[in-house]
């Protein structure tokens, strides 16, 4: 159902994970923005996906703790208290997200299509967007903007960074440098490349002149996974891993000449900067999460996984099972994308 909010006055956006999620989820409130400039959003947001997005202009943010635990309902209740919203868009399918949602009062709720409206959100809410088949997360995500009357849904990003933050990438990678920046680390281990393969790949781009880059956050898992790769490659490598914050990793993606990274939040970073990134798939289906502006450059053994797992159709955000996946994505694969960039990049400088 299509909305007309040129009489509403205020939006209560609930997105609180993951950071590649509300990366998407930017380009559908800027599309919001610029249809309705005089519109006051709220956002109600994940303590870490702040940390990337706090700086973004024109949006009230209100933190969800969830590590505080049943406490971090009661402080979200706290801080709405009082507060009517002409219109919530309740943009997450998760338990916890449907019970936080129940601490906003607006009277136009809208939730995803039956299909899509799990974990108990189509309890919560009165209006849903179109249904789409097989949709990409981000186009998921711009059918609340098409739900409440935004025409233009091509999706653009605009994150502020401060400056200490742009000087801070300055100052690691020189203007036109030629620089890969992977990101080996997914949430998960299973999602990971081999650190042997992630080597490889380093040292064919180092023999073709790239600086490569390691970066991810501070998880022993992440900084574990650079360490195998650092003894793994013959090549100096520059090891950022867990020595960035957010915002500074927003800013040397941006600066970076091409991104190489598994189904994780830099990934989805790198493309709201323009960035050209190699995306790495066999658990999940690229098509609905692969790296947005990127599709053409993703390497994947999802169908091949996936096919030798189930028969017949296959629901589209169906996950392949597995420890041992990734290892069906070859270093030659990934070395053919890189050129492929390579020469992309050269063909439209």
């Amino acid at each position: 159902m299509s909305l007309d909010i040129n009489t509403m006055n205020s939006l209560c956006l609930l997105r609180l994970s993951a950071i590649g999620d509300v990366c998407h989820a930017v380009a559908m409130v800027q599309a919001i923005q610029r249809q309705y400039p005089q519109l006051k959003i709220t956002w109600v947001i994940g303590k870490l996906e702040y940390q990337l997005l706090k700086h973004l202009p024109g949006i009230e943010f209100v933190i969800f703790d969830k590590s505080q635990g049943w406490r971090s309902y009661f402080h979200l209740h706290k801080a709405l208290k009082g507060r009517r919203f002409d219109v919530l868009l309740h943009m997450q399918v998760a338990l916890r997200a449907t019970l936080a949602s129940l601490a906003i009062s607006a009277k136009v709720r809208v939730g995803f299509d039956r299909a899509r409206a799990k974990e108990g959100q189509w309890l919560v809410t009165n209006h849903r967007v179109e249904p789409l088949a097989q949709p990409h997360v981000l186009d998921g995500f711009m059918g609340f903007a098409k739900a409440i009357g935004v025409s233009d849904l091509t999706p653009h990003w605009n994150i502020p960074v401060p400056k200490a933050d742009t000087e801070f990438a300055q100052s690691h990678i020189a203007e036109g440098e030629k620089v890969l920046i992977i990101c080996a680390a997914a949430s998960k281990a299973e999602r990971n490349w081999l650190p042997e393969r992630y080597a490889a790949v380093a040292q064919h781009a180092n023999n073709k002149g790239y600086r490569v880059i390691l970066c991810g956050g501070p998880t022993a898992l992440e900084k574990a996974l650079a360490e195998q790769i650092l003894q793994a490659c013959s090549a100096k490598l520059d090891n950022l891993v867990g020595k960035t914050s957010l915002t500074q990793l927003l800013a040397l993606l941006k600066r970076a000449s091409l991104v190489l990274a598994p189904d994780t939040g830099p990934a989805h970073m790198a493309v709201t900067q323009g960035t050209p990134v190699i995306g790495l798939y066999a658990h999940s289906n690229p098509g609905r999460t692969g790296p947005y502006l990127s599709q053409q450059y993703v390497v994947s053994a999802y169908q091949e996984a996936i096919a030798s797992q189930q028969s017949g159709e296959v629901k589209w955000g169906t996950r392949a099972k597995g420890e041992h996946l990734m290892a069906l994505i070859s270093v030659e694969a990934v070395i053919d994308k890189f050129e492929l960039v390579v020469s992309d990049t050269q063909t439209s400088a």
